[in-house]
């Protein structure tokens, strides 16, 4: 029997027609980072000068996820 991926922070996945960085993990679920775009203009003042989109996947449905690749942290692409 093939071992489920176990997903982790900082990797960069394939999950349905979704790819992107799994930003969050618990016991029960991740999330996945698959769009971030700048905020608008006027709220540029604000400390998080980006939007992020994030998906949740549950544990349940882990083995469907690729694996793609690792990165040292969120802050680096």
């Amino acid at each position: 029997m093939n071992k489920v991926y176990e997903p982790c922070e900082n990797d960069y996945i394939k999950w349905r027609e979704h790819e992107g960085w799994v930003y969050f993990k618990c016991e029960d679920y991740i999330t996945i980072e698959i769009l971030v775009k700048d905020k608008p203009c006027k709220l540029s003042d604000h400390l998080h000068k980006k939007d992020h989109l994030l998906l949740v996947c549950y544990k349940q449905y882990w083995d469907e996820i690729i694996y793609k690749r690792t990165r040292q942290s969120r802050y680096h692409s």
